[in-house]
């Protein structure tokens, strides 16, 4: 059984910048596949970014591109999300995701977190 906690949210302003942590442990972190899902109120809970074994595999939904960075430190077991250029609509919880395969599919996760506020005011 894998577990995942997050960290790093918080109330920032419409710009701004803001780094997103998630420790895995219960599984070989370098054997897991990582994502991020976000969910706002009243709204189904939707795909951010994923990673796999290494940084040089990565998607993002296409609200994200351009904007929010996936990466991965094996050695710390944590996999982070860096969101830049913050819009009111990335308000919403950040839940991290695993599943011990190279690459999980989006639809594919299976060990979830229970979420970090983030708040981007106007």
């Amino acid at each position: 059984q894998v577990q995942v906690v997050e960290s790093g949210g918080g109330l920032v302003q419409t710009g701004d910048s803001l780094r997103l942590s998630c420790v895995a442990s219960g599984r070989t972190f370098s054997s897991l596949g990582l994502g991020w899902f976000r969910q706002a109120p009243g709204k189904e809970r939707e795909f951010v970014a994923r990673i796999g074994w290494t940084n040089s595999r990565t998607d993002y939904a296409d609200s994200v591109k351009g904007r929010f960075t996936i990466s991965r430190d094996n050695a710390k077991n944590t996999v982070y999300l860096q969101m830049n250029n913050l819009r009111p609509e990335d308000t919403a919880v950040y839940i991290c995701a695993a599943r011990a395969h190279e690459y999980a599919r989006r639809d594919d996760f299976d060990s979830w977190g229970q979420g970090t506020q983030v708040t981007v005011s106007d």
